[in-house]
Formats: structure tokens, C-alpha cells, sequence
């Protein structure tokens, strides 16, 4: 009976979690009223029909470091060199302000390590993209919100941190970062900037081959910038997006080579070698957006038109000295070498969406739209292009939504046609070689059903079809890691798309609890491949023909008032969520079933957060992450992929303006990488560290303004979001 009357407590205060906050948007509002101030507080997390909302601007434990670092925190989100991001089981592609990132793997965990995460709004995470959204989403999207509100007067917001860690030595790192807008009859504008710097190590070991250690000094800086015209009831927004990196590698490692020993006849002898050297690795990105929307009487019919310009350059330097110790014959060799790679990279794109209520059932809509876009990218080895890779593709797309009683229905088609060619220099002969042409016309539908069983209690199935293209850095014949005289880590340029049929069932409740299951059919997944031959190892990609990915997820709130507090207390519902204690558990399990793989286990993964308001109003986040042994594509882990603690204080001075947080991650020092394949003869260990436990400080300030009766406006950086059910997030 005590279980029950729990259970029934859970609901309960879920129940007005919901309706204490349904009654305001997401944007924090202020009012005054004959000198009383309401303030309505954000939500952590909602739980929408084809999305996960997480919230940074109020989160400490969220904000107070790089943006990998608050993304890796997330519930049912996995990190990993090996496969990139992953959510719920889907891999992820990445998006910042409703526009794709179009970065390698690589170049993405060095831009968002450089980005700090005190500049992040909110981050969705679509885990059902409809067919307004490129096909090419592939399992989910990631969508970076940036963009804050504009204000009819001058509004700034100052966030800087430090942390450092201490293992072999002290080393630092720090970011500062400043948001201005405002707003006026005529036009509003927003500008952000910031740096960050970080002194960072890792060490890793490939089976007995190979020992290495990196220290590395990375430097980064951004700006963003955005106006917004009025025209009547139209509307015309300018983006310009720029970031830069410069991080300097410093490396050593020794191991086994085996090798022609000069003073024996050239004849092929063991020899233990160390490598020392330097890598230098620059980066820089330049976006430019143009959007146009036309508005309409009716403010649920909208057109928008948007053409947008992206180019990313990247450079890699590296300089080793390799001196070599031959067993058998005693004699020593030291040889130096350098080498230096380039890639440029190029995409254009033109979009057009519209929509508009129909008469459908009870409520209708439709949408249609299309979109072309072109990449160009091209690499260069010691100064001789080496590839040249250009795709293009056109779309068109249709949906349809419609509500009947407690039902809601989204039922679309998107047609895209692809032309991917190009060609790579095969170094052994001096030729060129064609790529795999990818010339198709692919259709992606999708279709969803949601049946709300109670307000704010909804159970939705969904299925879509999806594709995803290689990213550059899969293709991308150079290394652009440094490398041992044994180990040799490249692309492939012949790497083919991906294609997803996805399905998925979910239960919600009160935009925080759900329990979900998916299913995904996977043909030709692209996924990193080791092998060993005697003493030489290669690490590239393949496409795995054909997978099956079951995942199961469940997130639960539990306010800890139905510990201390009687029923009829709680009945009341006279609390606010952002001033009471709760735990949030989430767990996740993971299962492929890949066909060359024999022994199959399958990964859970943990996420406890807590927050306990302390004396004083201080507020204090625990968080716990915990990944269990099991496959991960060809390989296998040996460790947890995730282990570790993070704690969070944090306090808000002068009428909230100023918030000081500080924070100690990963205190027990558990976090790494070790996996083992499961597809070669003998399995390959990989072992990977790096200086995870940080401590450190964060402040955010919100410079006083004095008109405290100004409108609040729409964000004015560029965005496509989705509202329940498929509707595009209205823009007055």
C-alpha cells in the first residue's frame, strides 16, 4: 500500500510540476504590477512529442564549462572517439540554431570543446524529425540553441569560468564570453563573442604496439551576430557566424616498429622506437544566413525563405623526430619528418517552407517546402590535392497534420535526389581514381500518431525513413590526428550513405517522466575499423551492410517532498519546481545486432541528477553517469564507457543578476575509453585517458537594465523549431 501511495505522490507532484509551469512559455517574463516583479522560471527538461528540451541558461551544472562537457552530461546522452555522439541509442547529427553544422567528427568535438557552454540557451534534441527536415538528419538531430531574447533596450550578459585539473602537472583552463541586444522599432540586433583557452592531456595505448601521451594548448574564439528588419508584418534576418581555433600538440610515445635495419643489409629487423614531436592544428569557419518570412493574416500561415553560406578551412601540421633502436644489431637511427595537410570545405544551400491551417477533421495543417544545397570539399597532402569531393541535392516535401478528438495525426513524404562523385590521387601510381557515385532518388516518409490519454499524459508511435552522408572527416584520405611510425589512422573516400527505417513508441507524462522504446534497421552504417597485420596497425572507415538497434529509455522526476511532506500538503500544489528537491533518473539499454559480430552483449547506461536547495538558497547538483560493459558497433567495452560524479554549488546574488557556481567533475577520476574488437582473429585493445576531473568556478552576470516594463521579443538568430505535433514555433 506504501508503494502505491508513493507512486500515486510522484504523479501528483508531476502533475503540477506541469500545470505550475504550462502557464507561461519557455522565455523567462517579467511583469510589474504596481511594483511586484512575477518571474517565471524555465524548464530543465520537457518532454515534447518529437523532442528533448534541455535548458543551460539557469543550469550550473550544465553551463559551467566547455559545451562538450555539458552535452556528455546529459541524460541518455553517449560521447565516444569511436562513434561520435549518440542519443538514446541514435547517432546524432549536429545543428546550431536550426541549420547543420556541416563539420567532421574531429572538427566538431574541437569546436564545441572551444565553444563555452555558458553561451548555450537550450539544446533540442529531435528525436522524430518530420519531413520539413533534411532527410539527412539520419537517427536524430542535436539542435545548439544560441540565441536569446531582444529587448526594446540594450540588454548584456557577462559568463567567464576557470578550472584546472593536477595530475602530472597543473594545468589551466578558462572562457569569457558576452551577449548584447536590443531592440527598437525599426530593427533589432544581437552580438556574442568569446575565447576560451585549455591546457589538456591524454594518453592512450594501442595493444603493445603502441604507448602515447598528448599534452595540448587549445585556443578558440567566436562571434555571432544577427539583425532582424521589420518589414510591415515581414520579416528579413541577417546572420554571420565566425569561430577559429589554434592548438598546439605536444607528443611523445614509444613501442615496437619493425623495419629495415641499414646496418644489416636493409633487411627488416624489430626495433623499440620513441617519437617525439609537435602538431599544429588550425581551424576557421564563416557562416552567413539570410532569411526572409512572410507573414500572413493569419498568423499560422507563414512562408519563409532562407539561403545560407557556409566555409570551413582546417590546417594540420606535424614534426617528429623517430629514433629507433634495433634489438638484434644494437645500432640506433634517428629520422626526422614533417608533414602538413589542408582541407577547405564549402556549402551552399536554399530553403523555402510554408505552411497554413486547413479544414481536416477537427484541425489541420499542411506544409510544403524544398531545399537544394552543394558541398565542395577538397584536401591537400605536402602541398599536392589529393581529393575532391562534391555532392549535391534537391528536395521537395509535403506534410500533413491533423487533430480528431484526443487523437493527433502527421502523416509526410520527402523526395530528395542525390548526385555525390568525385575523385582521390592513389599515391602508389600517380593516377586518379573515381569515387563510388552516389547519383539516386530516394523517397522518406514518415508518419506519426499520438493519443492523449489525460492533459499533459500522451502515448506517441512514430516511424521515418532517413538517410546520412559520410561526413568529410570519414572521407578524408589525410590523417589529421598525430601519428606512431606504426600506427597509421586515415578516411576513406569510398564510404557510402547510411539509411535508417526507424520506429518508435513513447509514453510521456507531465513533460518530465516518459518510457520509450525504439527500433532502427540500419543498411551500410559507417563505423571506425581497426586492424592489426604483424607490427603495423590501420585505423580507417567501412560501411557495416546491415545492423538492427534496439533501445529502451525511461526518465523519471521524484520530487522529495513525498518523503517529508503528508498528502493532503501535497495536494495544495502551492510550490515552485525550481524551489523544491527532486532527483531525476534516467536509464537506457542498448542492443545491435550486427551479423559479423558473434558475441553480442548489450549496454545500460545511468544518469542520476539531483537538485537539494541548501541553507541560504545555495543549490546543490549532484550527477552521476554510469555505462555498463557491452558492443559498441565492432567493438567491445572493457570499462565503463561512463563512470563518474559531478558536483555543482551554486548561488544567486543581487536580485538574481549574478549567479557564482562551483563545481568539482569526474572527483573520482574514472573516466576513459577501453574497448577490445569483437571482428578481428585476436581482439585489438584500445585504451584511451584524458584529465577529466576538473575543479573550477563560473560566473554569470546579467547587467542591470532600467526599463523593466520593455517587451520581450522573439529570438532574432535564426532558427527552425517545431511546437507538438509539428507545428512551426510561432514568430509574431
Amino acid at each position: 500500500m506504501n508503494k502505491k501511495i508513493v507512486a500515486i505522490a510522484i504523479l501528483l507532484s508531476l502533475g503540477q510540476i506541469a500545470k505550475a509551469q504550462e502557464k507561461n512559455k519557455d522565455n523567462t517574463k517579467e511583469k510589474n504590477i504596481e511594483a511586484v516583479v512575477i518571474t517565471k522560471t524555465k524548464k530543465a527538461v520537457e518532454q515534447k512529442a518529437d523532442r528533448t528540451i534541455f535548458d543551460f541558461s539557469e543550469q550550473p551544472s550544465l553551463n559551467s564549462g566547455s559545451s562538450m562537457e555539458g552535452i556528455k552530461k546529459l541524460p541518455g546522452m553517449v560521447v565516444t572517439d569511436i562513434a561520435g555522439m549518440m542519443y538514446q541509442g541514435k547517432p546524432l547529427q549536429v545543428y546550431m540554431d536550426g541549420r547543420p553544422l556541416n563539420i567532421s567528427t574531429n572538427d566538431l568535438t574541437a569546436f564545441l570543446e572551444g565553444m563555452p557552454a555558458s553561451s548555450i540557451e537550450r539544446i533540442e534534441v529531435i528525436t522524430q524529425p518530420g519531413a520539413e527536415f533534411p532527410a539527412t538528419s539520419g537517427g536524430a538531430i542535436l539542435n545548439i540553441i544560441t540565441s536569446k531574447n531582444a529587448k526594446s533596450y540594450l540588454t548584456a550578459t557577462y559568463s567567464g569560468g576557470y578550472r584546472f585539473s593536477n595530475y602530472d602537472q597543473f594545468r589551466n583552463k578558462l572562457n569569457n564570453s558576452i551577449v548584447l541586444n536590443s531592440k527598437n522599432k525599426w530593427f533589432g540586433w544581437q552580438f556574442s563573442a568569446g575565447q576560451t583557452y585549455g591546457e589538456s592531456f591524454s594518453s592512450n595505448q594501442m595493444d603493445d604496439l603502441s604507448r602515447g601521451f598528448n599534452d595540448k594548448y587549445a585556443r578558440s574564439y567566436f562571434a555571432k551576430a544577427a539583425t532582424t528588419f521589420d518589414i510591415g508584418m515581414d520579416r528579413l534576418l541577417l546572420n554571420y557566424d565566425f569561430f577559429t581555433s589554434n592548438n598546439d600538440s605536444y607528443n611523445h610515445s614509444d613501442g615496437i616498429a619493425l623495419l629495415k635495419n641499414p646496418g644489416n643489409g636493409n633487411l627488416k629487423e624489430l626495433a623499440d622506437y620513441t617519437n617525439d614531436g609537435k602538431s599544429k592544428n588550425k581551424s576557421y569557419r564563416n557562416e552567413v544566413t539570410a532569411t526572409y518570412q512572410k507573414r500572413f493574416e493569419d498568423k499560422n500561415q507563414k512562408l519563409d525563405i532562407k539561403f545560407n553560406y557556409s566555409n570551413f578551412k582546417n590546417n594540420f601540421d606535424q614534426n617528429t623526430l623517430d629514433v629507433f633502436h634495433f634489438r638484434n644489431q644494437l645500432n640506433t637511427i634517428s629520422l626526422p619528418s614533417d608533414l602538413g595537410n589542408t582541407s577547405t570545405q564549402n556549402a551552399y544551400s536554399m530553403k523555402i517552407d510554408y505552411s497554413q491551417p486547413i479544414s481536416l477533421l477537427d484541425e489541420g495543417k499542411i506544409s510544403v517546402g524544398g531545399m537544394y544545397d552543394r558541398l565542395k570539399f577538397d584536401t591537400d597532402f605536402m602541398g599536392i590535392n589529393n581529393l575532391f569531393y562534391q555532392r549535391q541535392t534537391a528536395s521537395l516535401y509535403s506534410e500533413l497534420n491533423a487533430k480528431y478528438k484526443k487523437f493527433s495525426f502527421i502523416a509526410g513524404l520527402r523526395a530528395e535526389d542525390y548526385d555525390i562523385n568525385g575523385q582521390s590521387l592513389n599515391f602508389s601510381n600517380g593516377n586518379w581514381d573515381n569515387l563510388i557515385p552516389f547519383k539516386k532518388f530516394e523517397l522518406f516518409p514518415n508518419a506519426s500518431v499520438q493519443y492523449d490519454i489525460a492533459p499533459s499524459l500522451y502515448f506517441n508511435i512514430n516511424y521515418n525513413r532517413k538517410i546520412t552522408l559520410p561526413s568529410t572527416g570519414q572521407l578524408n584520405p589525410n590523417n589529421t590526428t598525430f601519428q606512431n611510425p606504426n600506427v597509421n589512422i586515415t578516411g576513406n573516400p569510398n564510404v557510402q550513405p547510411t539509411i535508417y527505417n526507424n520506429f518508435e513508441a513513447k509514453l510521456s507524462a507531465f513533460d518530465y517522466a516518459f518510457v520509450g522504446y525504439s527500433l532502427s534497421q540500419v543498411n551500410d552504417q559507417v563505423m571506425m575499423y581497426v586492424e592489426r597485420d604483424g607490427y603495423n596497425m590501420t585505423q580507417t572507415n567501412v560501411n557495416i551492410k546491415s545492423l538492427t538497434q534496439h533501445s529502451f529509455n525511461v526518465g523519471l522526476p521524484i520530487p522529495m517532498m513525498i518523503f517529508s511532506k503528508p498528502m493532503s500538503e501535497i495536494m495544495k500544489f502551492n510550490f515552485n519546481p525550481d524551489k523544491i528537491d527532486f532527483i531525476y533518473l534516467y536509464a537506457g539499454y542498448q542492443f545491435q545486432d550486427i551479423k559479423e559480430v558473434v558475441d553480442k552483449k548489450g549496454m545500460w547506461f545511468f544518469n542520476v541528477t539531483g537538485q537539494f536547495i541548501l541553507p541560504k538558497e545555495i543549490k546543490f547538483s549532484p550527477t552521476f553517469s554510469y555505462g555498463t560493459k557491452g558492443n559498441y558497433y565492432f567493438f567491445q567495452a572493457t570499462q565503463p564507457i561512463m563512470n563518474r560524479v559531478d558536483l555543482t554549488l551554486s548561488k544567486k546574488f543581487d536580485h538574481d543578476r549574478l549567479t557564482v557556481s562551483l563545481f568539482a567533475n569526474d572527483i573520482f577520476n574514472s573516466s576513459r575509453m577501453d574497448f577490445k574488437t569483437v571482428n578481428t582473429p585476436t581482439p585489438i585493445y584500445l585504451n584511451n585517458r584524458w584529465d577529466s576531473r576538473t575543479f573550477g568556478i563560473s560566473i554569470n552576470y546579467k547587467i542591470p537594465t532600467k526599463n523593466k516594463l520593455a517587451k520581450v521579443e522573439q529570438n532574432i538568430l535564426s532558427k527552425d523549431a517545431k511546437e507538438d505535433n509539428g507545428g512551426i514555433l510561432n514568430q509574431k
